[in-house]
């Protein structure tokens, strides 16, 4: 590969990321969107966490998955009650540690 061909995809790079995130911004601004679209997308970040957080869980320990699912169920329970990130990730960490 040569530099100029390097640079070349470098930039097409940065068109490709950098056009998805402005065009919604310049042109959709006065765009109102249907309610049921706006609280579905308010949504997505939780889906997504979610999606990213779960094969964690189960690869704790692949021997013993039951281990990562009682830490995931203590991290919910202690956030669902206090709504505390650091507590809860205590929790998981202090039930994956006594479990193990």
């Amino acid at each position: 590969m040569t530099s100029a061909s390097f640079w070349l995809m470098v930039l097409g790079m940065g068109v490709v990321t950098y056009l998805p995130r402005t065009l919604p911004l310049l042109l959709g601004s006065e765009m109102r969107l249907p309610l049921w679209l706006e609280r579905w997308l308010k949504l997505v970040p939780y889906a997504a966490l979610g999606a990213l957080i779960f094969p964690g869980i189960l690869t704790v320990d692949p021997a013993r998955p039951w281990i990562g699912i009682l830490g995931g169920i203590a991290a919910a329970a202690v956030a669902w009650r206090w709504k505390n990130f650091v507590v809860a990730l205590i929790a998981a960490f202090t039930t994956v540690y006594i479990l193990s």
